[in-house]
């Protein structure tokens, strides 16, 4: 069985080699060591808090996935509550301007990308990562959803918009396509510099050396058009995820590599939507099928998916479970049936 949990702060190690291993283009995991300490321990702040602030200063809700046995966590994800508030968050969003000439008796549409920062305040899912050798199993349905599994234990603690930032094309060289041509004649700087200049700054550079004016899309070469909102290889299931779950594409793209944002309302979602607060209650759960079941608070909060019967009542689960969820027979949890 695995575990969701929030982060510890013996979790350090586990988190920096995840950042080492996560490969270019991993913005939210920069090799930084003051940067991810410090990260650690707002998310221990925002744990703890008992006041709600989804207008307030950006919290971050980091979490670890581990067997329930203990032992040495091996992925991570987060909930950043209010993006955009503590660093600039920018976005190239693609609009379509209308062309058209009655005396050459022409009339069409052409693509262009402006920055836009749109999303300011809003609550992104993101930092999610799986050790390679743990990927195929289920271990990233379950660190994926668990994100959406504590928003839906305190709704009011997020804004009203979800997103979500998927890596884009990036090659294993380092190299990519959308940034050559799109983001290095204005920053002349490699994509490595300012991804880590991206993770690890104010973003002050950003509004000092972006582009003032549209990218009309028919002037790119056709490497950078393809990667305009394409994602990653290794983020492919999260995307499927994400959007199984409610996000959507509305054609706004990173500034850096052309990864897309997915968008939703949190109401909108598929888990804060469907899942249900119910008493757990111990018994026989052999044969049914795997439900996300969660102990429905935000401090303490732990999520698994396993074997679970769902009745209008209650929810009948391994007593191993309740001992995985801390969670005392009877008490109140929360389920996310995958039938509905």
């Amino acid at each position: 069985m695995l575990v969701v949990r929030p982060a510890r702060p013996d979790d350090f190690d586990a988190f920096m080699g995840f950042a080492r291993r996560s490969g270019p283009g991993f913005t939210s995991l920069p090799e930084d060591e003051a940067l991810l300490a410090k990260r650690l321990e707002k998310s221990l702040a925002t744990f703890s808090s008992e006041a709600p602030k989804p207008d307030g200063d950006g919290g971050i809700y980091l979490l670890m996935i581990e067997s329930a046995k203990g032992g040495k966590p091996f992925g991570c994800a987060a909930v950043k509550t209010n993006i955009g508030r503590d660093v600039p968050f920018f976005n190239y969003r693609i609009v379509t301007y209308g062309q058209a000439s009655k005396a050459a008796n022409r009339r069409f549409e052409m693509r262009a990308l402006t920055m836009v920062n749109d999303y300011t305040g809003c609550t992104e899912v993101g930092t999610l990562f799986l050790e390679p050798e743990r990927r195929g199993d289920g271990a990233g349905k379950l660190l994926s959803l668990s994100r959406f599994m504590l928003m839906a234990s305190s709704p009011t603690r997020f804004h009203g918009t979800v997103v979500s930032e998927l890596r884009g094309v990036v090659h294993l060289d380092g190299r990519s396509p959308f940034w050559e041509v799109v983001g290095r004649p204005f920053y002349r700087m490699d994509f490595d510099e300012a991804d880590n200049l991206s993770a690890t700054s104010d973003n002050q550079f950003i509004i000092d050396l972006s582009p003032k004016h549209a990218i009309y899309v028919d002037l790119l070469p056709d490497s950078a058009r393809g990667a305009i909102g394409e994602t990653h290889p290794d983020g492919a299931p999260a995307r499927r995820l994400l959007e199984r779950e409610g996000l959507r594409f509305e054609g706004v793209i990173d500034i850096f590599d052309g990864g897309p944002l997915l968008a939703t309302r949190i109401e909108d979602t598929r888990t804060v939507r469907d899942s249900l607060a119910l008493p757990f209650v111990a018994g026989d759960a052999h044969g049914e099928e795997r439900a996300m079941l969660s102990n429905d608070r935000v401090d303490g909060f732990r999520c698994t998916l396993v074997p679970a019967r769902i009745t209008p009542d209650a929810v009948i689960v391994a007593p191993q479970v309740l001992e995985a969820l801390e969670m005392e027979d009877g008490q109140i949890g929360r389920v996310r049936s995958f039938d509905v």
